[in-house]
Order: C-alpha cells, then structure tokens, then sequence
C-alpha cells in the first residue's frame, strides 16, 4: 500500500493577511479560493510540491458549531496554541534572512538542534508558528 500527504489544514483569522503572507513571503502558490456558507478556505502550496495542498480556512470550519466554541478556538488561535506546519528548505539561514527581511514575527533565529536538523521559526499573520528546517551537514 502506497500512502502520501495530500492536504494540511491552518487556521486563519483573515485569509486577506495570509494570503501576501503565504504567496509573496513564502513563495507558494495559491491554488484554489472557495467561499461557502459565510466561510472561506484558500489552497496554497508549494510549486515543487503540486500533489500536496496547504488549506488556509477559518478556526472553525463547521458552519454548525456554537458561538462557544467558535470564541474558544479564536481565542487559541489568538494566543499562538494552534498547530502550524514544518516546512523543508536547502538553506535555512538563507530562508530565515529572507522572511525576516519581509517582515516576519520572528520566533527562533536559526540554531542546530540536538535531533539533527537546523531550523528557525515565524508567526504568520494569524499567530501560527511555522518552522523551517533542514538536515544538518555533517
């Protein structure tokens, strides 16, 4: 049996944010825009990738689910406690410097972690923290 990642989902508060965010800073690619029941989900994802989506949708993609629960996840997603993704790069120092200098909420400058990989980390605009690393050169 053959398995592979086809989409990841991020919350975001405002897809107009994220979306200069994703294309402009990141370089990926948006893919698809769709509006549904007052609700919006944007696919981006990365040009060397095209069988693998990164969906941009609200923090609660349920049209059925209560205002508690809808204030609950804005407030976690306000406070950074959402899941962001790990991206892949050839040259994190490279890739930090560049979306530093775009403007990006920095979270950790690159370091070499103790589990073999250097890596550094960003908020995007909705709070998620997005990391990037690569394979440390032996």
């Amino acid at each position: 049996m053959d398995i592979s990642l086809s989409q990841c989902f991020i919350a975001v508060d405002d897809h107009d944010k994220a979306i200069p965010f994703y294309r402009d800073v990141l370089g990926l690619e948006v893919r698809n825009d769709v509006g549904f029941e007052g609700m919006r989900w944007v696919t981006v994802g990365s040009p060397a990738q095209p069988d693998v989506d990164i969906v941009l949708e609200p923090p609660v993609a349920n049209p059925n689910a209560s205002s508690a629960d809808r204030e609950a996840m804005t407030e976690l997603l306000a406070k950074g406690l959402l899941r962001g993704v790990i991206f892949s790069t050839d040259d994190c120092d490279a890739t930090f410097e560049r979306i530093r200098a775009a403007g990006g909420d920095v979270l950790q400058e690159p370091i070499d972690q103790p589990y073999g990989v250097r890596d550094c980390a960003f908020r995007d605009p909705a709070g998620n923290m997005l990391r990037f690393h690569q394979p440390r050169k032996r």
